[in-house]
């Protein structure tokens, strides 16, 4: 039962990893890199914006994910 649990959360989280990923923008900059470091008040302030929160959220489905994994494995020993 627990395995099953476990197995339906894993995809679930792998579903919405891969959605979160591909709805997040390029980290090209361009010519912009030409410029050297960008000490702009859109960069320093970048965790207040939408495109911080979908970092923090890869970041905890990633981790997740890691978990997850885990947990299946030792749950097959």
């Amino acid at each position: 039962m627990l395995r099953t649990i476990l197995v339906i959360l894993f995809i679930i989280v792998c579903i919405a990893l891969c959605a979160v990923v591909l709805m997040q923008k390029g980290r090209d900059s361009g010519l912009g890199a030409l410029a050297g470091s960008s000490d702009t008040y859109w960069d320093k302030n970048k965790s207040h914006s939408l495109e911080g929160r979908m970092m923090l959220i890869t970041r905890v489905l990633t981790v997740s994910f890691f978990i997850l994994a885990l947990a299946l494995n030792v749950s097959s020993i």
